[in-house]
Formats: structure tokens, sequence, C-alpha cells
């Protein structure tokens, strides 16, 4: 047992531990956010990226509303004598057991889903309890990846691509926000290249292929990859930067899924996903000072969650709804973002940031609260003041 009162250890963006009883709850109040549906389809499901983000709200609105069935992969931190496990590692405990107690059937594996070993594993398991998979959702974030031909070591970076980048960004000092500057310089092609390799589809066609040759793939099978566009505003830093290369390599591997892997047997796509505060997206400069202007535009009724568009995908993925596809073939869930009445009052206080966080720092403040709770901070209705157990196990298979 290792039950001790804990407080946040932060520098900036970065909190190297995590609370249990606040992230579990993140997961409960997700949960029970989705209205439940009836059916008895059942279908089974591989989650890539489970613990976190988009991937854990698809697989929890998969859960709630159509019982979906299957193995979610993470790779997560267990608790140390010196520090906590990581917030997704408590996340994924608490998703455990609601599954449990709702009578649910998901297996979850805790290991680098990069791995050739951990493919193994997982097709093994889903041979043996599941059966055919009808929908991989890849939701993998990570700042590294070994490629498993080679054993070499690749390092994403968020870099502009041609030109070096400087933009206003939004920064806490004791939870208090100000207005910064980022300044980035160009990528190199080497650098260009490490990113592509790590945050492209590659990966995400290695699962896809070994689905098949292991014939694991249902009739219908749906394969879709989490991705995001954004704003004109944070296109030199994301769309346009080593990130936005690795997005296109994403893309033009669902096109190629389609045409060489899956033909008649299944589909495949992108889904362009709308802003949203992930420990992902607040690696990424000038994303906070952006997403915290679009909540003031939006407002509480305006913003959509991921939960919310994790509701929208699977309805568009079961047919309850037509596919909203773009010109390129991706699914996009993204309209209430981009629509252009909001994007043009974006960038009118885009231009004098100092000015709009003065006249309205809600949306500042939302983000930051938002940004604590992904590591299960400031969660409302938690007592921080109790001491907790911090070693938690793994959800046993």
């Amino acid at each position: 047992m290792s039950t001790q009162q804990i407080t946040p250890k932060q520098r900036g963006y970065l909190i190297v531990n995590s609370h249990p009883a606040g992230s579990a709850a993140t997961v409960e109040r997700l949960r029970d956010g989705l209205e439940p549906a009836s059916g008895d389809s059942r279908p089974v499901v591989l989650v890539l990226g489970s613990s976190a983000g988009y991937g854990q709200s698809v697989l929890l609105a998969g859960l709630r509303r159509h019982g979906v069935r299957g193995v979610g992969v993470a790779y997560e931190t267990p608790a140390s004598e010196r520090r906590t496990a990581t917030a997704g590692w408590y996340r994924t405990a608490a998703a455990a057991e609601l599954i449990e107690r709702d009578g649910g059937d998901f297996t979850f594996v805790n290991a680098d889903a990069y791995a050739d070993a951990t493919r193994t594993e997982v097709l093994e398991l889903l041979a043996d309890r599941y059966g055919r998979v009808d929908y991989l959702i890849y939701s993998l974030a990570s700042p590294r990846r070994s490629d498993p031909a080679t054993g070499e070591i690749h390092h994403s970076v968020i870099k502009p691509i041609g030109a070096a980048y400087t933009s206003p960004s939004l920064v806490f000092e004791d939870g208090e926000p100000r207005i910064g500057s980022v300044d980035l310089s160009p990528a190199d092609e080497a650098e260009r290249a490490a990113t592509v390799k790590v945050m492209g589809g590659e990966d995400w066609r290695l699962w896809v292929d070994a689905l098949a040759g292991a014939d694991l793939l249902a009739p219908g099978f749906t394969t879709v990859a989490l991705s995001y566009v954004g704003s004109e505003i944070t296109a030199p830093v994301y769309r346009q930067g080593t990130i936005g290369a690795a997005k296109e390599h994403l893309e033009a591997t669902a096109h190629a899924l389609d045409a060489e892997v899956l033909g008649e047997r299944g589909r495949a796509f992108t889904v362009v996903a709308g802003a949203a505060v992930t420990q992902a997206s607040t690696a990424i400069p000038s994303i906070a000072l952006y997403t915290s202007l679009l909540r003031n535009v939006l407002g509480e009724d305006g913003w959509r969650t991921t939960a919310d568009q994790a509701v929208d995908l699977w309805e568009q993925l079961t047919g309850a709804r037509p596919l909203n596809l773009d010109g390129q073939g991706r699914i996009r869930l993204d309209g209430w973002e981009l629509d252009e009445s909001v994007q043009q009052r974006v960038r009118e206080l885009w231009a004098d940031p100092a000015a709009a966080l003065a006249a309205e720092p809600g949306g500042a403040a939302w983000f930051y609260q938002q940004f604590r709770e992904l590591y299960g901070w400031d969660v409302p209705g938690v007592d921080y003041s109790v001491e907790v157990e911090t070693v938690v196990a793994w959800p046993s298979r």
C-alpha cells in the first residue's frame, strides 16, 4: 500500500505526477455524460491509444452506445516509490471498473503499440477471445517511435517547414495567464522525415496488414486514424509544418490501404477532429492561445467535446448518419470549429491577444483547468486533502 497525500508537480505545460482519484473521476464523468443506446450488434473493436484524448473518448462512446467488445492498447507507466503512475494508467483502471460494472467485455494491453511483439500479442488475444475485428481505431500520439524493421529510434519535432515561425503564445505563471512569444527555426529534411516516421501512417498500415494476414478482418471492416487540420492561424506550425507532413502521409496511407490491402473487404479513413485540450495538443506552440480564444468565441454551448465528437463519429461509422466526407475522402468532425464566422472572430482576437485576454480571461482559465484535469488535478468533486492509494493494478485479463 502506498497511501499518501499528493500535490501536483508542474512546470509550464508539464506535470510529472497525476492524481488517481482525479483521473478516475474524469473517466466516470465522461462515461456518465454519454447517453446509452440500445443495440445487440456488439462489434469487435481494437483501439490503439485507448488511455487518453480522442482514443479514450471513442472507446467510451463505443462502449456506452454500441456495446463494443475488444482490445485497447496503451503504453503507460505504473507507480514507483518516487512517482505516481501516469494519468493514463489510472484512467485505464477506472475505465475497466466501469466496463465490468456495466457487464462489458474489454481487455486492456499495456505495451508499445509500435513493436512487432505487441502486434503478435494483440492478434493472438483477438483470435482467442474476440474473433475478427469490425473497427480499428488508430489514435496513437508519441514523441518517438522505434522502427520495428531496423530498430532505429525516430524522434518527432514540432517545427515549421521552409521558414522560421514567430507567434504569440499563452503562458501560465502560478496559474495566471499572460501572453508570451514562441520562436521556432525551420525543420531540416531529416527532422521532417523523422516526424513522418513517428506520426505518419507507416505503423497504421502495419497493424492493418497484420490483421489481414491473420484473417482477422470482419466483413465490412472499417479503420480510421484520428487527425486534425485546424485553423489558418496555427497552420504555419501545424498543418504546414512537420506535423502537417506526417498528417499528409497518414491521409495518403488511408487511400493506399483502400487500394492495396482492403479492396472489397473494408474501408479506411482519416478523421479530422476539432480542437481539444489533450496531452498531445498542449505540446504544440500557440495551440493553447488559439484554443482559449476559440473557447471564448464559442462558449460552453458551442464547444464540442471529444465525447461529443466521438458520438458523431460512431453514428457515421455505424450508418446511423451518412458519412460527412470532404473532397479528399476524410471524415470531418470539425465544422463547428472552422465555421467562417467563428474563425473570423478568432482572427480578430488573435490580432491583439493581450487585449483579448484582458477583456475576457475566461477561455484561458478554462484551458488551464482542462489541462490540469488531464493529469487528474482540479477535478470538481475530488477532495485533494485526503490520502489516496497511488499503486493501482493494471486491469487483469
